[in-house]
């Protein structure tokens, strides 16, 4: 078995071993696996069935992720994104109006254009325009990016209309009566970041992922004392796996192949379809740069051998997601957390894929494992993402002023693709006016990309 896996996938050239795969595979799909929750949630508020969007979840994440273990070798898995998703269901179905069968059918033809763009040469140009310093500076990003959504998602983070964000303020949320949902949430991931410093601090072998399971063991503790009380209606759920309906999959029949094009003509389809495609293909080019960058999977010229396979199996998995009735799918951040574990070939996605496939029948228990428990492992990844930005040269202006903007914008503005729109349109403009020696560094494709952008911002 051993021989046929360094067959495939290469392990010793790599340096990993088949042990540090399947924590990484193991690491990933936990520090992933909100989505399975999480997605049905957001869709269902379009008018989806949230059992089927369930299924097509766990479905299409298992067939894209083994897709992309197999065409590419990399540790990247797919899984519908965040963000998207939420855009199909309040802007393109409660927003604009369109029902969720025409939205399903702009995510199919978006995944026809991103599949005619992933096989062109434009694909190549786009990835290998992006100088040096800002590709360092999207994996610095994403680390800052991820770092938020994990304390946002823990609660640590909260809103405020004063300062935009916060911290949770816990004696407030004693005087509110929430500190037995939202403040021991709040502490919990913090005590589970430290833990995992400390299994970090000492060399412990698949310490993110020990650390997801303590700290959830530490709110099971934190239940049965009666200190963390849930309340599924305020978004605290119980921390116990649930069984009691048994094991079930439910259909996908009510949302699969529920397409309606008849709008395919009109300017308000075709602006979805751009404005889909624009953040689809932007925050995949993003997020795979700076994943292959943690990972060392970058060629000695910072281009990325088989990106052609990793942005085709996107697109065509997205048309797949489209088929079975929910959003696009995604290579998401939270594989970084599988990369800090050591993940370093298609072995630890293809262990990821064979869990979401499981978590069919064992959704109770995946779906039990809390935000603040796995919150702790994306703030620890987007620390060790960090240090990217030592190797952009700050003391030249113009290559530190657009890193640094790439940087910030991606967690201030929620978004990858933003942070990659404002570091090539800076970079383009800083360049371009201070000389011609300057100018030289821009490529003919840096000047399409800033325009694109701009024209983006305008139009969009």
């Amino acid at each position: 078995m051993e021989a046929t896996i360094e067959k495939w996938f290469h392990l010793k050239e790599r340096g990993t071993s088949v042990r540090t795969e399947l924590i990484a595979g193991m690491t990933t799909f936990v520090t992933v696996a909100y989505i399975l929750a999480v997605n049905p949630s957001v869709l269902s508020a379009a008018g989806l069935d949230s059992g089927a969007v369930f299924t097509a979840s766990a479905l299409a994440s298992f067939i894209g992720t083994c897709m992309m273990a197999l065409t590419t070798n990399y540790p990247f898995i797919l899984a519908p994104g965040l963000g998207l998703n939420a855009y199909f269901a309040y802007t393109v179905v409660l927003g604009m109006g369109y029902s969720w069968q025409t939205a399903l059918a702009a995510v199919f033809v978006e995944g026809a254009v991103f599949l005619l763009l992933s096989l062109t040469k434009l694909r190549d140009m786009v990835i290998n325009a992006i100088p040096s310093s800002l590709k360092l500076a999207i994996t610095a990003g994403i680390g800052l990016f991820i770092a938020l959504i994990g304390l946002k998602g823990a609660g640590v983070v909260v809103s405020n209309p004063a300062t935009l964000v916060s911290m949770l303020n816990f004696h407030t949320s004693f005087a509110e009566g929430t500190f037995s949902t939202a403040g021991i949430s709040a502490i919990l991931a913090l005590v589970g970041v430290l833990v995992m410093a400390v299994l970090m601090a000492k060399g412990v072998k698949g310490s993110i992922l020990l650390g997801i399971l303590i700290t959830w063991g530490l709110g099971l503790i934190c239940q049965f004392a009666g200190v963390y009380v849930p309340q599924p209606d305020a978004g605290f759920a119980s921390l116990i796996p649930d069984f009691s309906q048994g094991i079930s999959i439910p259909s996908l029949s009510p949302i699969l192949f529920k397409f309606d094009f008849s709008h395919i003509g009109e300017v308000g389809f075709l602006t979805v379809v751009f404005a889909i495609l624009f953040t689809s293909l932007f925050d995949t080019i993003g997020t795979v740069l700076g994943l292959a960058s943690k990972a060392d999977l970058l060629e000695s010229d910072g281009s990325l051998r088989k990106a052609k396979g990793a942005l085709a199996t996107q697109s065509l998995v997205t048309m797949l997601s489209a088929a079975f009735g929910i959003s696009p799918t995604c290579v998401p951040v939270e594989c970084a957390a599988g990369i800090t574990e050591g993940g370093r070939t298609g072995f630890s996605s293809l262990v990821a894929a064979v869990l979401f496939l499981l978590s069919l029948l064992l959704s109770p228990f995946f779906l039990a494992i809390p935000l603040f428990a796995t919150a702790p492992a994306l703030v620890v990844v987007g620390f060790s993402m960090m240090g990217a930005l030592f190797g952009v040269d700050f003391n030249d202006i113009t290559e530190g002023i657009p890193a640094f903007l790439c940087v910030i914008a991606m967690p201030f503005t929620y978004s990858i693709a933003e942070g990659m729109y404002l570091g090539v349109i800076s970079y383009v403009a800083v360049n371009f006016f201070c000389g011609s020696e300057k100018r030289k560094k821009i490529s003919p494709m840096m000047y399409v990309l800033a325009l694109a952008f701009l024209i983006k911002y305008i139009l969009i």
